[in-house]
């Protein structure tokens, strides 16, 4: 049997694998599996189909892949994503899904920023949210057993191999113990350890990050954290939330608070579709030095588009707005500010099948790392999750039907079981989500946007004082169900996930992609390289493959104009 832990867009797709291949499978989620996060995703997903523009080709996608990604994306990986995305859109049509089509038949594609080629699929604003939909029917059609609200606390590991999985019902705190031959970890990745974020509470919090790490593994490039440049600013409980690139794709305008249409400063030529990292930046930039609005945002404007327009390309981002503000996208302009939104880090992986550093564990999706370097191309995450989902789900078949026998570890249980016994005995005075909360201040603070050496190191001091908090906490579900439980859970995957990005932040001393150091403005050529952590090791360096000549040869050099620093 093969276990996969998490049931986005990645986990279902290994799934259906595994179960179009004839394996046993069982898919384990803590959010309704309707409702993971893929369902947020919502401006579209590429793949080089020269439907729109016949002169696109997978070594185009690849090459704008790894030119925005500063050259730290992993060429191999690039190359298996961008000539295997037909074949995930393929996949996606065979399950059913509704792409938005020309009126000959073909399916749309639209621009996203900085691709060179309209190479970006969609449905409405919705293509995420219709993604996870037709990976859930096309599932449920197949005997893939699927359980919702379940938490997984840690991998069950022997010898250097993984056996299975220990965690509980967040609803009535039953206990889980499962054994796999093979474990596939599509978790997600940690952006809500920042205090504005595109995800949603109680997701993102580093679950994968800890789980993997705790069994063996290592983290790739932690501190390389993409923020979105527009998410919302209000109401406070949904701070954050994302509107998508899709407004500025079909149109959408940026001024600051001054009325000044300020991306003509810093990347003239693009203007609103250049990277995110830089659209970031200047929105990061304006707010910073006093031209933002008082409540510290910039406004996107999308009220000059025909109304049409908007309610057929942009209906979720009309939808939300209203329902969260009160208001009329189609007369007013939106409060926007840059927000954590994307882990382009994650677990070591190798780039074939997205193998662990521990024997039978995989990791796909956000939870992994090597396609997006320092910046990730919008609509890449999607395809992503597809091309690896495939290619996990049989790695981890054929693992599986290659053991023999699969020892077990009667300690390694009873260590996953001691340790949700000790936190459900905690009854301490610390207040775990105080504590989450202080973790997400300490990010946003000291390793946002912009970050320095004096503040990351200001951020590892408050982190060591939250540690020592955290043996204090107190843990106590009740009748309602074991969510307490899990944000102690969450909290310890927050602090590893923090300490892993603040002291790889530390060592890249140089402004590259997404992450920008005032007291290193420039890239450094020496760290055109991955930096890998663990606890063990700390920070080891990891060189680069070179880039294939077929993609060389269509790359455009990578660019710092417009891209400035405070």
């Amino acid at each position: 049997m093969v276990l996969v832990i998490g049931t986005g867009g990645a986990g279902l797709r290994a799934a259906i694998e595994l179960a179009e291949a004839g394996m046993d499978v069982l898919a384990v989620g803590k959010r309704p599996k309707e409702d993971a996060h893929t369902a947020l995703a919502a401006g579209g997903i590429n793949a080089a189909l020269a439907t729109m523009d016949p002169e696109d080709s997978w070594q185009q996608h690849a090459a704008d892949t790894l030119k925005e990604s500063y050259l730290l994306a992993d060429p191999h990986t690039v190359e298996i994503v961008t000539r295997g995305a037909a074949l995930g859109i393929d996949d996606l049509e065979r399950y059913g899904m509704a792409f938005a089509r020309e009126e000959d038949g073909r399916i749309s594609q639209r621009f996203f920023g900085a691709h060179k080629f309209r190479r970006t699929a969609f449905a409405g604003d919705y293509t995420g949210l219709e993604i996870q939909r037709t990976l859930v029917r096309r599932a449920s059609q197949l005997p893939v057993r699927m359980l919702d609200s379940v938490y997984i606390t840690r991998l069950l590991v022997h010898d250097g191999a993984v056996f299975g999985a220990y965690g509980f019902d967040l609803n009535d705190g039953t206990r889980y113990l499962i054994h796999a031959d093979a474990v596939i970890l599509a978790a997600g990745g940690h952006t809500r350890i920042w205090r504005r974020t595109s995800s949603r509470r109680d997701e993102n919090t580093g679950d994968s990050f800890r789980l993997a790490v705790e069994a063996g593994g290592r983290l790739r490039d932690p501190e390389l954290v993409q923020f979105h440049p527009s998410g919302i600013i209000e109401p406070e409980n949904a701070a954050g939330t994302l509107v998508s690139e899709a407004a500025r794709g079909e149109g959408g305008i940026l001024r600051n608070a001054l009325g000044e249409r300020f991306m003509s400063r810093y990347d003239p030529e693009r203007m609103e579709l250049s990277t995110r990292d830089r659209v970031a930046l200047a929105s990061y930039t304006e707010i910073r030095e006093g031209r933002g609005t008082a409540k510290g945002g910039v406004w996107l404007d999308v009220s000059h588009l025909p109304r049409q327009t908007i309610m057929s390309r942009l209906p979720r981002v009309y939808q939300t707005l209203l329902d969260l503000q009160m208001l009329d996208i189609t007369r007013d302009p939106i409060e926007i500010a840059p927000t954590a939104h994307y882990s382009m880090g994650g677990v070591w992986v190798s780039p074939d099948d997205h193998s662990t550093d521990v024997r039978g564990l995989y990791a796909i999706g956000e939870a992994s790392s090597g396609l997006h370097g320092a910046n990730r191309l919008g609509g890449n995450s999607l395809i992503e999750l597809l091309v690896f989902g495939r290619i996990a789900g049989q790695a981890a078949a054929a693992y599986s039907k290659g053991l023999t026998a699969q020892p077990r570890s009667a300690v390694a249980e009873a260590e996953a079981r001691l340790e949700i016994d000790g936190l459900l005995a905690a009854d301490g005075p610390e207040n775990v989500r105080a504590l989450q909360r202080a973790i997400r201040n300490t990010m946003t603070e000291h390793a946002g946007v912009v970050r320095d050496e004096e503040g990351l190191r200001a951020g590892l001091a408050e982190l060591a004082e939250i540690d020592a908090r955290m043996e204090n906490v107190g843990v106590h579900p009740d009748i309602a169900g074991f969510q307490d439980l899990a944000h102690a859970f969450d909290l310890k995957s927050a602090a590893l996930a923090a300490r892993a990005t603040l002291e790889a932040a530390i060592e890249r001393r140089e402004t590259r992609g997404c992450h920008n150091r005032s007291d290193y403005p420039d890239m450094d050529p020496a760290l055109q390289v991955n930096l890998v952590w663990s606890p063990k090791t700390g920070i080891t360096r990891e060189s680069i493959a070179p880039v294939p000549d077929e993609i060389a040869a269509v790359m455009e050099e990578v660019s710092t104009e417009g891209k400035l620093v405070e």
